[in-house]
C-alpha cells in the first residue's frame, strides 16, 4: 500500500549535505518525512524535472526599517521581497526606532511580523552597555536569533564604540554576537582629515577605510578571547581582515555580502554613485578577489544580503549626506546563482553558505538541510533560466536595486515554506511564515 503524503516533489536534483542527486521528497504536516524514490499517494504532486531543490535559503542580515522608518520598508514588504527572491527565512536587525533592546520592543516586532508573515523570521537583540546585564535572559527569548552590536556608526543609533562597551556585551550571555566592525574613532578622523569637503561617492572606501575595519576587528577578537565569547564578524570587505580572521577561527565566524562579491570600486561608484554606497564600503578588485578566495578556501561561513533600503530621494542627496545601504534580499539568490553558472563557486558551496552556515552558526532548529524530520522549507531554482533584474520587479518599498538591467542565469521559481508554496513563477501566493526556532530557545517556545 502506497504511503500517503500532503505533497510530493518529484524528479528534481536535490542539493544537500551529501551532494547533488535526483530524489523525490515526501512532505506531511509541513515536514520532510521521506527522501528517495518511492510510490506515494499525495494531495499534490509537483513535477520538478529539470529543477534544483535547495534547502530553504536564510538571509541572516536584513534591515526592514519597521518600526520607525516605514517609508523605506516594512516588515511585510521586506518579507515579500525575500519570498519573491527565493528566501525562506530572514534575521532582521535591531537598529530601528525604537531600537530592539528590550523585551517590549522585541514583542512589538514579533507582533507586526505575525500579521503578514510571507517568510519565516527572527530578530537580533541589540546589545548595549546599558542592557548588557539583562542579555543572558533576554537573548533566549523566543524569536531572537542572537545579539548585534555596531562598533562603527551606520543607519540608526546603536553604537557600541569603546572597548569597555564591547566587553560589557561580550561578558554577558552565551549566544553568538554579530558585529558590525568598523573603528568609530578612526572613521571620525578620516572624515575630518581625508574626506574633508569632498562630495565624491568614490571616496567612501577611503573614508571608511580598510585600516578602520582591521583595527576594529583586531580589537573585537582580543575582547572575544578575553571574555570567551563567540563572535560573528559581519560583511568583511578586505584582504587584510580575511588574513587576520583566518588565524582566529576558534572564536570568530565570517560573513560576506553578495554586493561585495559582485561590485567593485571604482567602477561601481562611477556607474551607480550613491546607489553603491553602503557600510562597510565596496572596495577595489584586489579586495573582491580576496573575498572570493576566502569563499573558495572555506574561510567564509555565511553569505547574506545586508538588505538596507532607502528611498531614491534619500539616495539622491549629495554625498556624504546620502544614507548608506542598498536593497538586496530579493536579488541575492539570482545574483549568486549567476556566479555559480559562471564558475565562481559550486552549487554545493552556495548551499553551505546560505543554508547550512546559518543553521550551524546560529543553531537553528530543524532547518538548513533536506533531511527527514526537518521543516519543508525549499528554494527551488531553474539553473538554466535567463532573466533580467529590474527595478519594477522589486517588492521592497524602496522600489530599486543596484542591479537594475543586469541579466543573470539562474532564477528562483518556487519558494516553499513549511510545506506550502509561497512564491511560484514570480507570483506571491500565501503567507505561512512563523518565528524561527533555535536550539538554545526551544524551552522558551
Amino acid at each position: 500500500m502506497a504511503e500517503t503524503f500532503d505533497l510530493v516533489l518529484k524528479g528534481a536534483n536535490v542539493v544537500n549535505h551529501d551532494g547533488i542527486g535526483q530524489r523525490d521528497i515526501g512532505i506531511r504536516d509541513g515536514r520532510i518525512v521521506r527522501l528517495g524514490e518511492f510510490s506515494a499517494d499525495a494531495g499534490e504532486i509537483v513535477d520538478c524535472t529539470g529543477l534544483h531543490i535547495l534547502p530553504g535559503v536564510i538571509d541572516t542580515q536584513v534591515h526592514f526599517r519597521e518600526p520607525g522608518a516605514e517609508h523605506k520598508e516594512t516588515l511585510e514588504t521586506g518579507m515579500m521581497a525575500a519570498a519573491a527572491g527565493g528566501v525562506t527565512g530572514v534575521f532582521e536587525m535591531p537598529n530601528t526606532n525604537p531600537l530592539t533592546t528590550s523585551p517590549e520592543t522585541l514583542k512589538q516586532k514579533l507582533d507586526i511580523a505575525a500579521n503578514n508573515p510571507w517568510t519565516n523570521y527572527a530578530f537580533y537583540f541589540g546589545g548595549t552597555a546599558e542592557n548588557s546585564k539583562n542579555l543572558p535572559e533576554w537573548e533566549n527569548l523566543a524569536g531572537v536569533c542572537g545579539v548585534k552590536i555596531f562598533m562603527g556608526s551606520s543607519t540608526g543609533n546603536l553604537l557600541v564604540a569603546t572597548d569597555e562597551e564591547v566587553e560589557a556585551v561580550l561578558s554577558n550571555g552565551r549566544r553568538v554576537v554579530a558585529v558590525h566592525s568598523e573603528d568609530e574613532m578612526m572613521m571620525i578622523e578620516n572624515k575630518k582629515n581625508i574626506l574633508g569637503d569632498s562630495t565624491d561617492p568614490a571616496m567612501h572606501p577611503v573614508w571608511r577605510s580598510v585600516e578602520s575595519c582591521l583595527s576594529s576587528t583586531k580589537r573585537l577578537i582580543r575582547l572575544a578571547k578575553k571574555t570567551g565569547r563567540n563572535v560573528h564578524v559581519l560583511h568583511i570587505t578586505s584582504a587584510e581582515e580575511m588574513e587576520f580572521l583566518a588565524q582566529h577561527k576558534d572564536i570568530a565566524s565570517v560573513e560576506v555580502l553578495g554586493n561585495h562579491l559582485t561590485l567593485h570600486a571604482p567602477e561601481c561608484y562611477d556607474k551607480l554613485g550613491t546607489h553603491a554606497q553602503q557600510n562597510p564600503a565596496i572596495r577595489e578588485k584586489e579586495h573582491q578577489n580576496a573575498l572570493w578566495q576566502a569563499i573558495n578556501n572555506g574561510l567564509v561561513d555565511i553569505l547574506a544580503s545586508d538588505h538596507a533600503p532607502h528611498t531614491l530621494e534619500e539616495k539622491a542627496q549629495t554625498y556624504p549626506q546620502s544614507p548608506s545601504g542598498t536593497p538586496g534580499v530579493q536579488t541575492l539568490v539570482p545574483i549568486m546563482l549567476d556566479h555559480v553558472n559562471n564558475g565562481k563557486l559550486t552549487l554545493e558551496r552556495f548551499v553551505d553558505l546560505m543554508c547550512y552556515g546559518p543553521q550551524r552558526i546560529h543553531q537553528i532548529a530543524e532547518k538548513g538541510r533536506i533531511a527527514r524530520g526537518y521543516d519543508a522549507d525549499f528554494t527551488i531554482v531553474d539553473m538554466n533560466m535567463v532573466c533580467e533584474i529590474t527595478n519594477a520587479q522589486q517588492k521592497s518599498r524602496a522600489g530599486w536595486t543596484p542591479f537594475d538591467g543586469v541579466k543573470v542565469k539562474g532564477w528562483p521559481v518556487i519558494t516553499m515554506i513549511n510545506g506550502q508554496t509561497v512564491m511560484r513563477d514570480d507570483e506571491l501566493l500565501q503567507k505561512v511564515g512563523r518565528p524561527i526556532r533555535f536550539r538554545e530557545t526551544l524551552k522558551a517556545v
